[in-house]
């Protein structure tokens, strides 16, 4: 069935059909709470806590881009969870390497995985992966968003604008501070990367 088709008929408390919308957008939306929390459990709830809300709220959708409402909705939920709790990571994704079943379930939200890669390059990999995402996780809330709409999840800008709420050119000018502020985060690991990444963080600074 074609999306308008189960939007439709989940605004009309079809549950079935919402579904269906779980099943298209739920590893999107779990890798952006992923990516924004960076924690296994609390990445859950929020992603539980978006799609329920959805269902709640399926009558206020009026059109245009659902992955951008839905989206939308998983950020608004992670920002209540940054916002209101002193976190401390119990499942950081820095370390699910050393559990098996864990390595399975992050492989699809592990953007720098490469199965060709051989054991020490993905060794080298898994520590810029987590470099790079301990500098995300220290970015303004807002900046973290935009990073991880439209570098991390592969939104356009107009798409990435409507999740935020925000005018388009805000979304563009959020994701050229957060870009700069990575790459000075980056130039303060740049010891503990690899030694063929190391241009990422010195690249600015010559």
């Amino acid at each position: 069935m074609e999306e308008e088709l189960l939007i439709a008929a989940a605004k009309a408390q079809d549950l079935d059909a919402f579904n269906e919308l779980v099943l298209a957008y739920q590893q999107q939306v779990y890798n952006v709470a992923l990516r924004m929390l960076n924690d296994l459990d609390e990445a859950d709830e929020a992603t539980q806590q978006a799609f329920i809300a959805a269902y709640q709220k399926m009558h206020t959708f009026k059109g245009g881009s659902f992955q951008a409402w839905i989206l939308r909705i998983v950020t608004n939920k992670c920002y209540d969870l940054l916002r209101s709790q002193k976190r401390h990571p119990s499942r950081s994704i820095d370390g699910y390497a050393d559990d098996p079943d864990e390595m399975d379930m992050m492989e699809s939200a592990t953007y720098l995985q490469d199965d060709a890669l051989l054991p020490e390059e993905q060794v080298a990999m898994k520590e810029l992966e987590a470099a790079v995402q301990r500098c995300i996780e220290a970015l303004p809330l807002e900046f973290r968003s935009a990073v991880v709409l439209i570098d991390l999840q592969g939104m356009d800008y107009q798409s990435a604008a409507q999740a935020a709420q925000v005018p388009l050119g805000t979304v563009k000018s959020r994701l050229a501070r957060a870009r700069s502020s990575l790459v000075d985060c980056l130039h303060k690991f740049k010891e503990l990367l690899p030694a063929k990444y190391r241009s990422i963080s010195e690249g600015s600074h010559e």
